[in-house]
């Protein structure tokens, strides 16, 4: 029997190779195993064993735990928190690092969100209203005029929220979008649409501490100057001082305000601890921060970003969660600046092309380099139609961090595009002129 800990991830994209990266630079004794949805060669190099498997489904991998011995799990993705994984873990006497089913409701149901969110007065939410018909619609859209979010009340990998004037150009749009997640079957949430600058705060939360991590921004947008379809995310970027360009000090506490608020407010709904990664995704407005939605996990990208920093022991902070004695941790992150890029295939979002051979041995530094979607085919490395590659820098300023990022990236051989503009000089003062304009016409 192998000593250490036996330790289970479940997911294979490029969150989970950071996280796996992450847990490799632990000083303590451990052993790594992957519970994958495809064979991810950088997860597989550090680990013990990869199997590839149905990690939704709780049954299968509260069977792998066991079979493994494992002493902690760590749930990367969303679905299999959707689908009670994390239930099923603690039932097996597995300490886990990932919400229980009904906690992670911060993501997989936007009206419990902000239900949840009113009721304790958590501050930051938008007016909004849920709908499971269409009776109210119009008129709360004639309420909101063109400032209107539609946003689809469950799990949509991202592509589930559309905004006015963006995607959606007029209210009768928004309606033939609300019939058409009725359609479905679905429900969905109106909300007041903020105008700002976007970001990312994610915490550790042992159910009464939390940690909080460097902020991000995330770029959603597929294409250069922020146009076209949204994605599960471009790429991403910190600055040297955990903030960004665009933000105050004042604009960071608020958003570590509104996530400890919602780590109290959770527990006392439900009488339990939110065990994780509570991920807050923030607008900065001229009126203040305000609360867009709650991811129940790490970022892909951010975590890469994130865990790329992470200066204390990942092992001692995961276990710290499960234990609840996270506010005796102390992380901390180094004072570098990274900028991450995603190589993604050609088609991407609406039509990516699948299965072509892609070749990252261009790529100078493999540590900076992570697997997302992809798969080994006769010993070949292949895309598999999501988001494939991702590349961050880390350096002393943004300007440099972006430099290498852009420069490894570049050298990944395939049919893929990336951004270039992620992280650049041009783009962030852009942000910081947009937040500017907005405050000095508040």
């Amino acid at each position: 029997m192998m000593s250490g800990y036996n330790i289970l991830v479940v997911g294979s994209g490029a969150r989970e190779h950071a996280i796996v990266r992450a847990l490799n630079k632990s000083s303590r004794k451990k052993n790594l195993y992957c519970l994958a949805s495809n064979m991810n060669p950088g997860i597989a190099d550090l680990c013990v064993e990869l199997k590839v498997g149905e990690i939704n489904d709780p049954g299968f991998v509260v069977h792998y735990a066991q079979e493994i011995s494992a002493s902690l799990a760590i749930i990367g993705p969303e679905k299999p928190l959707e689908n009670g994984v994390a239930d099923a873990l603690w039932d097996a006497d597995i300490k886990t690092v990932g919400p229980k089913k009904n906690l992670a409701l911060l993501e997989t149901s936007k009206t419990f969100t902000r239900n949840l969110l009113r009721e304790y007065g958590v501050p930051g939410g938008p007016l909004f209203q849920a709908f499971v018909s269409m009776k109210g619609v119009d008129a709360f859209l004639k309420e909101l005029k063109e400032n209107y979010v539609v946003k689809y009340d469950g799990l949509m990998g991202g592509k589930g929220v559309k905004v006015a004037g963006d995607h959606l150009h007029s209210h009768n749009e928004a309606l033939a979008y609300c019939q058409e997640l009725l359609d479905r079957g679905g429900s969905f949430v109106v909300e007041e649409k903020f105008v700002g600058q976007e970001f990312s705060l994610m915490s550790f939360c042992d159910g009464e501490s939390l940690k909080h991590m460097p902020v991000v921004q995330d770029h959603k947008r597929a294409y250069e100057g922020d146009r076209g379809p949204n994605t599960g995310g471009m790429g991403t970027y910190s600055d040297v001082n955990h903030g960004l360009p665009f933000l105050s000090n004042d604009n960071i506490l608020d958003a570590k305000t509104i996530n400890t608020a919602t780590a109290k407010a959770i527990k006392a709904k439900f009488g339990e601890g939110y065990r994780g990664v509570l991920y807050g995704g923030f607008m900065a407005t001229d009126s203040g921060v305000k609360l867009i939605e709650y991811n129940a996990r790490l970022g892909d990208p951010e975590a890469i970003n994130v865990l790329s920093l992470l200066e204390s022991d990942f092992i001692d902070i995961c276990l710290a969660i499960a234990d609840g004695s996270l506010g005796q941790v102390d992380v901390r992150f180094a004072n570098k600046a990274t900028v991450c890029k995603y190589a993604v295939p050609e088609g991407y979002p609406g039509n990516p092309v699948k299965g072509r051979g892609i070749d990252v041995s261009g790529v100078s530094n493999q540590d900076g380099l992570f697997f997302a979607s992809v798969d080994i085919k006769e010993g070949r490395l292949v895309e598999s139609g999501s988001r494939t590659i991702a590349v961050v820098g880390v350096a002393d300023t943004l300007a440099e961090a972006e430099s290498i990022s852009e420069k490894e990236i570049s050298t990944v051989r395939g049919p893929l595009f990336h951004r270039t503009d992620i992280g650049t000089d041009d783009l962030i003062q852009k942000r910081i002129n947009h937040m500017n304009e907005l405050l000095s016409t508040f």
